[in-house]
């Protein structure tokens, strides 16, 4: 129940310490969104007004002939202009479409300015209560009373001889471009919180996905301290109740004695194997075991192996032969102590899951990159929902006979640790009721030697490309 907290408890802080980040990299994400959507509409703005005011002041320009004198061709052009000092009545505008009728119908407005800076004229949809004042900035941005912002722009003007007649200012209202900015900006601001809604929904999801490896690890490491816990109370539960019946004993004889000492040294070799088993099995998977690496025949470690294991086939009525394929020694560079190990716990494996009358058939062959070697048994084989778990420690696919043939779960994961510190592979099809076939597949020794040349002495590597030459 801790555990199950602890691990909800860090996939909320993934979870959060992800959402928090995203929220960080979405605010500044939203912030260059809109200062990149301000800066092009400020810019499309800005090139509108420019064509609209260099129009209109090529336009005028053509038509003007006294310093600061507007002419009445110019009332063609813009019809409700007004000359400051006269009274001005706002004229019904052409529906006539013209180049510069943007002026007429839009939120544009002119103003006409001498060389002194006063003002002359006015035209277009001139909002009231905006400065007079002259400024002959190219831009600027000016707001009115009611503080809305303008942005134009001011033009020298001349007349057709040359002269300085002027200037003109054409400028237009922001608030279409200040709208469009603000529903920008709340789209981002009431956007964000729905984001950041499903970034949290998505965050918690994947933080889930991101514990599974590790929950499932830790579920291995308590089931693996589970199983090895049971196995080494077995022998001990046995060896402290055999201690317990001679202490109750008023005497005992020689015999007695000789075979209470002799049960407790079964047990302890039990124990003492186990705990080897296990020790080796950690050096295997932290890679902590300095291999001393040699040229190793696998034909020869078969044969030793056939013999080694001939009584035992024999007193389990099981034919135990080999077949071997190859023509010249089958050698790897390897370590002959772990290869050893290796073949012997397929091989047993193979005799204890058999039947009697059954048979255990080890083959030796190669191909192009690797030595192949099978162990084939015609035993009760495995069923093939269990086949990806026959790899795990402790894991027995028949429980009750590897007990009591002093099996201890182990030796199919010591055979994979040890094939993957060769850079190898294990690989197992079985049917139940037919038997199993167990291939392990070794790299040859003059393919491996540029993957061990760091690992040797040069002098060394030079004495085995000889001695692979030889053979």
């Amino acid at each position: 129940m801790n555990q199950n907290i602890l691990f909800q408890q860090t996939r909320l802080r993934l979870a959060l310490w992800y959402a928090l980040v995203m929220a960080v990299i979405l605010s500044i994400c939203g912030f260059g969104i809109y200062q990149a959507i301000s800066h092009a509409h400020w810019m499309t703005s800005d090139r509108e007004l420019e064509s609209v005011a260099g129009t209109l002041h090529d336009t005028i320009e053509l038509k003007l002939y006294q310093p600061a004198k507007l002419e009445p061709a110019i009332e063609q052009i813009l019809p409700n202009i007004c000359v400051i000092g006269a009274s001005c009545i706002p004229e019904k505008v052409n529906s006539k479409r013209h180049i510069l009728s943007a002026i007429n119908q839009s939120n544009y407005y002119v103003r006409f300015y001498d060389n002194l800076g006063r003002l002359i004229a006015l035209a277009g949809n001139y909002p009231e209560g905006l400065p007079k004042t002259f400024n002959q900035e190219l831009w600027q941005t000016i707001k009115d009373k009611k503080g809305n912002l303008y942005h134009q722009i001011s033009l020298v003007l001349h007349t057709q001889d040359h002269r300085d007649w002027g200037y003109i200012q054409v400028g237009r209202s922001l608030a279409d471009f200040n709208s469009y900015l603000t529903a920008v900006k709340l789209t981002l601001i009431f956007g964000l919180p729905v984001i950041m809604l499903l970034v949290g929904v998505a965050s918690w999801w994947l933080a889930g996905l991101a514990m599974q490896p590790i929950y499932r690890s830790y579920r291995q490491i308590q089931q693996f301290t589970a199983d090895a816990a049971h196995e080494l109370r077995t022998p001990l539960a046995a060896t402290q109740a055999t201690v317990e019946s001679a202490l109750m004993l008023s005497h005992l004889d020689e015999t007695e004695a000789r075979e209470i000492l002799r049960t407790t040294q079964r047990q302890n070799q039990r124990l003492t194997t186990l705990v080897t088993d296990l020790l080796l099995l950690t050096r295997l998977d932290r890679q902590s075991i300095r291999m001393q690496w040699e040229i190793c025949s696998l034909d020869d470690i078969i044969n030793d192996l056939i013999e080694e294991f001939a009584a035992l086939a024999i007193a389990s009525q099981i034919t135990l032969t080999a077949s071997i394929s190859v023509s010249h020694p089958l050698n790897v560079i390897g370590n002959q102590d772990q290869l050893y190990r290796l073949f012997s716990n397929l091989i047993v494996n193979a005799i204890h899951y058999t039947p009697a009358g059954g048979k255990v058939t080890v083959y030796v062959a190669r191909n192009d990159y690797y030595a192949v070697i099978q162990v084939q048994d015609t035993g009760i084989g495995i069923p093939q929902a269990e086949l990806t778990r026959i790899f795990d420690r402790f894991y027995r696919v028949n429980s009750d006979r590897s007990r009591s043939t002093g099996g201890s779960g182990l030796g199919l994961a010591i055979a994979q640790a040890i094939v993957q510190a060769h850079h190898g592979s294990l690989e197992v099809k079985s049917e139940l009721g037919k038997g199993s076939n167990f291939t392990v597949n070794l790299p040859f020794d003059i393919g491996s030697v540029d993957r061990v040349r760091s690992i040797y002495p040069l002098k060394i590597m030079y004495r085995l490309l000889r001695n692979i030459e030889k053979k």
